[in-house]
């Protein structure tokens, strides 16, 4: 059930100690499915622009999914995501942008607690 899976995300972001805000809109569409987004927004001022199309009925299938990081100065750091535009890399549709937007390599789905991970592994926390 897609609500289920908004409250397991909602929690991930709640109980994660780099998190310092987030504006996030849930809309569910059925049952099953829905759609997430919105920012997150971390104690070094860094942000997590977030989008998710989810379906949840039987496992959770991201029909569409974007992660993007950028600094606090808006500078770019990655962004995941499974646009249709580099079909020879390995796990096309999935890929991972880096350094610059036109640095692009393969990459597994990601789940945002895998992104949260990586960029706790980037902010220095005191």
């Amino acid at each position: 059930m897609i609500d289920d899976y908004f409250r397991g995300l909602m929690k991930l972001v709640m109980e994660s100690r780099i998190v310092a805000s987030h504006e996030i809109a849930l809309e569910r569409r059925d049952a099953e499915s829905g759609y997430v987004r919105g920012d997150i927004y971390f104690v070094d001022g860094s942000r997590l622009h977030l989008r998710e199309f989810v379906n949840a009925e039987f496992t959770v299938e991201r029909f569409t999914y974007a992660y993007h990081y950028q600094k606090t100065d808006g500078s770019f750091v990655f962004r995941y995501d499974r646009t249709k535009h580099f079909p020879a890399l390995p796990n096309f549709p999935h890929h991972k942008h880096v350094n610059d937007e036109s640095n692009v390599e393969s990459a597994a789905p990601p789940y945002l607690a895998i992104v949260l991970k990586e960029i706790e592994s980037l902010i220095s926390i005191e």
